[in-house]
């Protein structure tokens, strides 16, 4: 594969330019060589890499975790049992979420099924919102 300057490492995964740079300066893909017109020079590493972090977050791992599963990425022979522990307990927050956002839409529709109409002055939605009584 040939080098990839930065916009077409940015076009082949979708990650905006400045992202790719704040991911180098995180030290979550190594900083590339450059090019004598000292443009950035990316290899197949880099592409793999970014396209690793782009999915990781895209399945909502937050940075610290990403970095932690490039870690683990980088020893093939290592245990997986440690990126199952984390996959895991990201699961467990995700259900959380998932209860919490359940709950929530339940009390709004509730609040929208018990509205009659009116004034804002009698408004359930608006009472709800305000100071509880």
């Amino acid at each position: 594969m040939n080098e990839l300057r930065i916009g077409d490492l940015a076009r082949a995964t979708d990650t905006k330019v400045e992202t790719i740079r704040w991911y180098e300066k995180e030290g979550l893909i190594p900083a590339p060589l450059r090019t004598a017109g000292n443009y950035r020079a990316y290899d197949a590493r880099a592409l793999a890499q970014l396209s690793f972090i782009r999915r990781a977050r895209d399945l909502g791992f937050p940075l610290d975790q990403v970095r932690a599963l490039l870690g683990l990425a980088s020893d093939e022979a290592g245990d997986c049992a440690s990126v199952d522990v984390m996959a895991q307990q990201h699961l467990d927050e995700i259900d959380r979420k998932i209860a919490d956002l359940t709950a929530l839409r339940a009390e709004l529709s509730g609040l929208l099924a018990s509205c009659q109409g009116g004034t804002i002055g009698k408004c359930r939605i608006i009472d709800a919102l305000g100071p509880r009584r």
